[in-house]
């Protein structure tokens, strides 16, 4: 096999999907595809920019800051959840694969829990860097725990690795509420609020700007290792007779992804399926090449969670205010995700 046809997702093993020369029949001209990934975001952009807890204003000066803080949070977090969706399903052979089902949102939150809590307490290095470091760490480890739960005779298998995540998030989702009851009082509904998922109009400076260049490092590491990431889906002897070294590739798609999940959860709190979501609709769109996929799952993930969270602002529940844009994005990924599901059980995802 040509080391074309593995950059284009045509080898054995790689992520089911529809390939890249069928997705660009269906939609004409590359560009085409490329053209809706990019209105995608500009119309959601413009959405959330109109669009303020009031309902649908023009922003005035003393609003537009809110505004552009809010858009920028969701495009980094949401950007970061992409681009991690798409390592962690190559990663992992698995089409099921994200930062939300795999636990990694739910470890790095719950680091972050515990990091608030010893600054509580006096420990104020825990989160002098806003809790980048320990969400990065908490993500990281909840993948290794998976991972390795998830193996059976040396190899993993689909389903007991998503049974691990859901055990993985469970166990840490309880564990981040007990640390929520042991914060101090004063501090305690901060920190609820931000389990829920919650996109910041004010974000702290320092995290966004982290975030920011993790984001564009790990991109541009993902662009010129796209044939390694398209090796990655093959089988193991392949990979090796194309030169790629596996297992230290493996490690690093751990490490990054970790990060990249860790910085929106920092952001932004634990966010539902939009590392999902954004890698299968670009690979819908441009096919299974990661040289695309690494560009165009971080712009829809941006896209998707802004527009997610101006679609809490649009739909207030009487008496209840506006939903967590955690909330919004589960209830419009989930439905997805057991499609996804349902179609690859028959073929083993």
């Amino acid at each position: 096999m040509t080391m074309h046809s593995v950059e284009n997702g045509a080898a054995p093993g790689s992520v089911p999907s529809t390939g890249p020369t069928s997705s660009v029949r269906r939609l004409g001209r590359p560009w085409r595809a490329w053209s809706i990934v990019a209105m995608a975001l500009v119309a959601a952009a413009i959405l959330r920019f109109v669009l303020g807890a009031r309902g649908w204003s023009w922003p005035g000066a003393d609003i537009v800051d809110l505004r552009l803080g809010a858009l920028a949070s969701a495009a980094v977090a949401g950007a970061s959840l992409g681009l991690a969706g798409v390592l962690l399903q190559a990663l992992l052979r698995n089409p099921l694969a994200s930062p939300f089902v795999l636990g990694l949102s739910s470890g790095a939150g719950l680091a972050v829990s515990i990091a608030a809590l010893g600054a509580s307490w006096g420990a104020a290095w825990m989160v002098a860097d806003g809790g980048m470091i320990a969400a990065s760490v908490g993500s990281a480890l909840a993948l290794v725990i998976v991972v390795a739960a998830g193996r059976r005779h040396g190899a993993i298998d689909p389903v007991t690795l998503l049974l691990a995540g859901v055990v993985v998030a469970s166990v840490a989702g309880a564990m981040t509420v007990l640390v929520q009851y042991l914060m101090p009082p004063s501090s305690r509904g901060d920190l609820m609020a931000w389990a829920m998922g919650r996109i910041p109009e004010l974000p702290a400076r320092a995290p966004l700007a982290a975030g920011g260049v993790l984001l564009a490092a790990i991109g541009a590491w993902s662009i010129m290792r796209a044939r390694w990431l398209d090796a990655a889906c093959t089988a193991d002897d392949e990979a090796a007779s194309l030169g790629v070294d596996l297992p230290g590739l493996r490690w690093r798609l751990v490490i990054l992804s970790g990060a990249l999940a860790g910085a929106s959860v920092v952001l932004c709190g634990p966010i539902a399926f939009v590392g999902f979501v954004a890698p299968h609709v670009a690979r819908l769109l441009l096919g299974a090449g990661h040289r695309g996929l690494v560009i165009a799952a971080p712009i829809l993930g941006a896209a998707l969670l802004i527009g997610a969270d101006a679609l809490r602002l649009a739909m207030p529940l009487p008496g209840a205010g506006k939903l967590p844009v955690a909330v919004v994005t589960a209830i419009l990924g989930g439905p997805i995700f057991l499609w996804v599901l349902r179609r690859q059980g028959g073929r083993g995802a």
